[in-house]
């Protein structure tokens, strides 16, 4: 790609939320009213009028979906027959690319007599919710509190460290890149390092754009410069520090999804990045599309049977994304280390039948994770809206066999 990566790009500007119109007769939801639906597990339809193509890339994974082209509906509206594309009696929320056509379709489930809400902003709305929620405190040591965020239309998660005045985040996102160093120092903390856990393939980092912005440093494993990496920063390895105030982040080697992961512990809290999550494990077959993909997952059967193996039952795992609404939990999405070992028959496999397993049922790879995987080695270069646009969709992370 070309033009200058340019840190002052976010996707705050053209708000579609503040742009969406307002339906006349149906009710309106923001992103952060229907994560909360999700979360509370409440009782309604998401009735998505995108085609086809678009549903494929990405969509909201609520409980119960229904799938009407905004066509059939106008169709409707001159013919009559809104109540044949719709089953059940809703509530329905109408869901379209900005929040412009599903609040037409709001309107007419409204105008025929159902309860009715439009999604504001539509899924670009959605892809801007960015929720964070304090992680419990027993498994901290005494002074350091930890925040975890999650981004409901991709399934990423970061966390900002803070002990003693002082902040790291992990795993930040480009696309909010602002939000790690403003919540910090809302807890009297500056930003001192933004920390990327590998090379990720399924979203744009925000660790340089931290960095510039508040002068943090940009910390990656060492292993990042094997797969390219172009621009400087602090380098780490297993069995390594990172010293946050007084507090130490312990540097753990998880290499399997790929190279050159890193864990972090910080006390009985274990920070995974994309290796071991709540619902599955890591793919191994995103760095550059590697021919080794046997050896890897190979690889990261060692990392979950015989690193994280040393691990107590106890040990808290905050993982680098999360699949479904029904791994969230008090708005967290945690597990502990035994619980995962009772729950994942992946973990309890030889590693012969732990390969086979993981290579078997793999989704699609993340769009565009070969452009990622350069903006994120500092190859290419792309603004704020491009980088925006090349993440959109399910990370896709995880192997799904489990």
């Amino acid at each position: 790609m070309t033009g200058d990566a340019d840190p002052d790009a976010s996707p705050a500007e053209g708000d579609p939320v503040a742009e969406s119109p307002e339906p006349d007769t149906a009710g309106a939801l923001t992103p952060a009213e229907l994560g909360t639906w999700l979360d509370e597990g409440r009782a309604f339809t998401l009735l998505d009028t995108r085609n086809r193509e678009e549903i494929d890339e990405w969509r909201v994974d609520a409980p119960r979906r229904l799938e009407v082209p905004y066509m059939k509906f106008m169709s409707a509206r001159v013919t009559g027959g809104v109540e044949d594309l719709v089953e059940g009696a809703g509530p329905f929320v109408a869901v379209c690319p900005r929040g412009e056509a599903s609040a037409e379709v709001a309107d007419l489930l409204a105008d025929a007599g159902y309860e009715a809400y439009n999604l504001a902003g539509g899924m670009f709305g959605w892809a801007r919710l960015y929720e964070a929620t304090e992680l419990p405190t027993d498994p901290l040591p005494d002074g350091v509190t930890v925040l975890q965020y999650r981004r409901p239309s991709s399934g990423c998660l970061a966390y900002l460290v803070l002990a003693d005045g002082e902040a790291a985040v992990v795993d930040p996102l480009r696309a909010f890149a602002d939000r790690y160093a403003a919540d910090a120092a809302d807890r009297g903390a500056d930003l001192v390092a933004a920390v990327d856990t590998h090379v990720h393939a399924d979203h744009v980092s925000g660790g340089r754009d931290v960095a510039v912005a508040t002068g943090a440093e940009p910390v990656l494993p060492a292993g990042a410069t094997e797969r390219g990496l172009a621009f400087d920063a602090t380098l780490l390895d297993g069995g390594e520090r990172l010293s946050i105030g007084s507090t130490a982040l312990e540097v753990v080697a998880a290499p399997g999804h790929t190279t050159e992961m890193l864990a972090y512990r910080v006390g009985d809290l274990l920070l995974t990045g994309d290796s071991l999550f709540v619902h599955s494990v890591a793919r191994p077959d995103l760095e550059a599309d590697s021919d080794h993909v046997e050896e890897f997952a190979a690889t990261l059967h060692g990392t979950l049977t015989e690193r994280f193996g040393a691990f107590e039952d106890d040990l808290l795992v905050a993982p680098g994304h999360y699949a479904s609404v029904d791994e969230v939990v008090d708005g967290r999405v945690t597990a502990r280390l035994g619980d995962l070992r009772e729950s994942l028959g992946l973990l309890s496999l030889d590693r012969g039948a732990f390969v086979e397993r993981v290579l078997a049922d793999m989704p699609p790879r993340p769009a565009n994770h070969g452009t990622i995987i350069e903006i994120n080695v500092g190859r290419a270069t792309a603004d704020g809206d491009e980088a925006f646009e090349l993440e959109l969709g399910p990370n896709n992370c995880a192997a799904t066999a489990d």
